[in-house]
Formats: structure tokens, sequence, C-alpha cells
């Protein structure tokens, strides 16, 4: 029976080609757990896989949400059970890969059971905290303290998220956190274990690499991306895409555009380094993989699969 292998990692440290050899090696099929790679726009910015990138091998859940849409891991969770399912039961191997650690931990332990929140309620908060972020914190600190203490008032989201769930549901959303839903990966079929894998290679390799594609992507159609979706607010998830900031700060007419190039760069590193520190923390009992090159890379990966 096939197992599934999470590939987990930082931004730029090979992901997509490691998930592409190892799809080669075991009959498998890539699924995405990349939080902007889900996003239909942005494919140059995201380092999402093109079609000739794929060469044939099915990646599902790439690609599938427009910019518009404000996807979670509860809306990835649902979405990425069937297709786990569906590749299982063809006798394939899913190979999930992306850098969303929130993803991995809601595909093994579960998320808290938040229910949906009311559309007027949820659309009212995000209004306000598009208008006014300091004041929507304010909020927060009056009718939740407690979960106020835990965020930083520039966190826009988490901080509309804690607000609207209180108003919607009654409840803090600490004491929704408290609570685990079931993990998706309990509820396959036809499974044989699971391979987990999260790569962290030398940071200062990581950090050149950053900046190299960076530049890659810029040659690439970086910036005519960004002008596409430049209309979209700016709060949306899909909008905070490393590089689209700084791109559209330079299209306001606000930094020149080797300085936005720069700020970019900076940012990417900087998410980099949050990703490993996040992953070394959280992922402590996954397999750590440093190997930098993509044949020794291929080869400690493949041997943890077949040994798991």
């Amino acid at each position: 029976m096939p197992k599934v292998i999470l590939i987990a990692g930082p931004t730029a440290s090979g992901k997509s080609a490691l998930s592409l050899n190892l799809a080669r090696e075991f009959g498998g099929e890539v699924v995405n757990a990349d939080s902007m790679q889900v996003y239909d726009c942005l494919q140059v910015l995201a380092a999402r896989p093109s079609e000739e990138e794929m060469e044939g091998i099915p990646h599902h859940l790439y690609g599938a949400v427009a910019p518009d849409d404000a996807y979670s891991a509860a809306r990835w969770c649902e979405d990425v059970l069937p297709v786990l399912q569906d590749v299982l039961s063809r006798g394939k191997t899913p190979i999930v890969a992306g850098g969303t650690g929130l993803y991995f931990k809601a595909l093994v332990e579960g998320l808290s059971p938040v229910p949906a929140i009311e559309a007027r309620i949820r659309e009212e908060i995000r209004i306000l905290a598009r208008q006014d972020g300091q004041a929507l914190y304010r909020l927060l600190e009056e009718e939740d303290p407690d979960m106020a203490a835990r965020l930083k008032p520039g966190d826009r989201q988490r901080v509309a998220r804690a607000l609207e769930v209180l108003r919607s549901t009654g409840r803090s959303l600490l004491a929704w956190q408290a609570e685990k839903g079931v993990a998706p990966l309990t509820q396959l079929e036809k499974l044989d274990g699971v391979a987990r894998i999260v790569l962290m290679p030398d940071r200062q390799w990581l950090y050149e690499g950053c900046d190299r594609r960076f530049h890659l992507m810029m040659d690439q159609g970086a910036l005519e991306e960004v002008k596409a979706v430049q209309h979209l607010p700016a709060d949306l998830p899909a909008m905070r895409a490393l590089g689209v900031g700084a791109l559209r700060a330079y299209l306001a007419g606000e930094l020149t555009l080797d300085e936005a190039i720069i700020r970019a760069q900076t940012q990417t590193r900087q998410y980099a380094k949050r990703q490993m520190t996040w992953f070394r923390n959280q992922f402590d009992a996954w397999n750590h993989c440093s190997e930098q090159q993509s044949e020794s890379l291929f080869e400690k990966t493949r041997n943890i699969i077949i040994n798991n």
C-alpha cells in the first residue's frame, strides 16, 4: 500500500524539484501545501510550478482559488482530504509539499472546530480592519483582553479573525483553540504509513538562493503579475505573497524599482528565517534534511521514505 510523503521547508529550499523527483521514483502525485500557491494569480511570485515544470506529473490544489478569496487552513483541510483519498485509491503516492507550516500541522494534528463565521459579521470586521487597524485592536482588547494580549496590534488578519470568531460564536478563539478537530490523515484509507520530511538547508545558502530567485522572478514577469492585481485590497491573503507589497509600493511611486527589489529580497530572507525557526521548533520529530545539492537531497529523502 502507498504511503503519504510530507515535504515541508522554507521558501527557495528546493521542495518543488524534490517533490517532482520523488513522484517519478515512487509513482506519486504532488499535492500543494503552500498558502500562496493555491491562488490562480501570482504564479511567478508564489513560485508555483508551471505546466512545463510539472512535466506531466499530476499536481493538485495549485492555482485553484481566486485571489479575492480569503482561503484558510480549514478550507485547505476540507479540500485536501478527498484529493489524498483519490490519489491513494488509484494506488499512487501522494507527495504533499509546501512551506505553510499550519497546513501540515492541521493535516497531521487537526484544527480547532471553529464554526463558520456569520457573513454579516465577517464583512463588518474586514471593513473596519481595512479602515483602522488600531481601532480594531482596541475593540478586541475591550471584548477579549486575553486573546488581544497574545496578538500584535499591527497583525490585522489575526486580530480580525479573533474578533469575528468572538462575535459570531460567543466564545473566545482561545477557547476554540483548546479543542482539536479530527486530523485528515487519520481519515485516510489504504494508507501504509507517513514519511515526514522537513528541509533545513544552510541559512546562508538559502538566503543567497532567495536573492537569486527574486531577480529571476522579475525577469519572468513578477511586476506584470502585481500590476494585474493591484486593484485588490492589500489585506487579502493573496496580496501578502512575498514581493507583492514592495512592488505595489514601486507602482505607487513610493519606491524606486531597485529599492523595491531590495525590500522584497530582505522580506523573503526574513520570512525564510522565521520558517526555519518555526519548523525547527514545531517539527522536531520529523526527519530533518540539511543537504543542499539536489542529488544528495534526493538520495537522503529516498532512503528515509523507504525505511520509514
